[in-house]
């Protein structure tokens, strides 16, 4: 076994999330939030640390760090994990960071997701989008909706993914037919694969990443012409993710961006994770789902009063982020302190 398949292995043992490679420092695991150090490993010389990131690297990978300094990768470990792997460079070093994929996908139900999201899983068409900073879950829960979908639906699921994360079970399994797409591998760029993408008969598609203009129109686009579309973005709430899509377009565009949106998209989802009581992790989240109201709203580009809205509907099945952290402290998943530095207005809990 390979040194850094053991430090892998170990990580994994401890229930960690993210392994972390540096030099100067053993390596260093974080857990339950919190970054640990490795017990019995000195700190990484120059060397170590760039063997310990070559070991699982091929010829041609290794060329693509060096040129363009930046590299992501899955990697397995058998019957241990999966990982998804960020290589970089740091002050001239080689370092690394990856972040361990459950060997199992949860199922929504134990990510505590709301029914709402259920009957997001159950539309036809229209965009869902799953937003949070990074290492929030959203991976995590996009598996779980997709797998959803294949338990429930006989459909096509295309996935455009950077990288490969859950490998989703075989149709024998499910009742729809998963195709997994890996950016470097199987395609070009997100934006040339949603382009072509039509041609391959799917009813949903998973957009890993809305990460500029070109695959955000072809997003928006796919999502009108009937199929369900799920993707990430990197924004906090609801309202910021409207904004942040529509202020990705040149202004002459913004007014026909809005009218798409408040048509097609259908709900937003974001979360963060936080520590629980008992130990371990739990999702916060904000729903939003697209009705009349928020449509005008979005229509009108009075986006400020979205949160308004959300705070009023929950017979809609939404909810703002305080709202949803409110609800975890009084049901005991986390303490206050933990609840109230997450809030956007803390006095909630006074």
């Amino acid at each position: 076994m390979a040194k850094i398949d053991k430090i892998f292995e170990s990580a994994v043992k401890l229930k960690a999330s993210d392994i972390h490679i540096a030099i100067n420092h053993p390596p260093i695991f974080r857990i339950n939030g919190n970054l640990i150090e490795m017990e019995g490993v000195k700190p990484l010389s120059k060397q170590e640390g760039q063997e310990l990131v070559f070991e699982i690297l091929s010829e041609k990978q290794k060329d693509t760090l060096n040129t363009k300094r930046d590299l992501d990768l899955s990697y397995e470990i058998k019957d241990i994990s999966r990982f998804r792997v960020n290589c970089f460079w740091e002050k001239t070093n080689v370092a690394l960071a990856a972040r361990i994929i459950e060997p199992t996908i949860p199922t929504m139900d134990e990510l505590m997701m709301p029914q709402v999201i259920h009957e997001l899983m159950m539309l036809k068409q229209g965009l869902v989008l799953v937003t949070g900073p990074t290492g929030c879950g959203k991976s995590t829960s996009l598996a779980a909706m997709i797998n959803l979908i294949n338990k429930e639906r006989d459909d096509h699921i295309i996935t455009l993914e950077d990288p490969i994360e859950f490998i989703y079970p075989p149709k024998s399994d499910g009742k729809s037919l998963i195709v997994q797409r890996q950016l470097g591998t199987d395609m070009f760029s997100f934006a040339q694969a949603l382009k072509y993408v039509l041609r391959q008969d799917p009813n949903v598609i998973l957009v890993g990443e809305m990460r500029d203009l070109e695959t955000i129109a072809a997003t928006i686009t796919l999502a009108e012409t009937g199929h369900l579309v799920l993707a990430t973005l990197h924004t906090y709430n609801a309202a910021q993710t409207v904004d942040r899509i529509i202020d990705v377009f040149p202004p002459y565009q913004q007014n026909q961006v809005r009218l798409q949106l408040s048509l097609f998209l259908k709900g937003i989802i974001s979360q963060q994770l936080l520590p629980k009581k008992d130990g371990g992790r739990i999702a916060s989240r904000e729903i939003l789902v697209n009705t009349p109201a928020i449509g005008n709203l979005i229509r009108e580009n009075k986006i400020p009063q979205i949160k308004t809205v959300i705070q009023t509907s929950a017979e809609e099945g939404m909810f703002t982020m305080d709202q949803d952290l409110k609800r975890l402290f009084e049901e005991e998943y986390i303490e206050k302190d933990v609840a109230k530095s997450y809030m956007a207005t803390p006095s909630l809990l006074n």
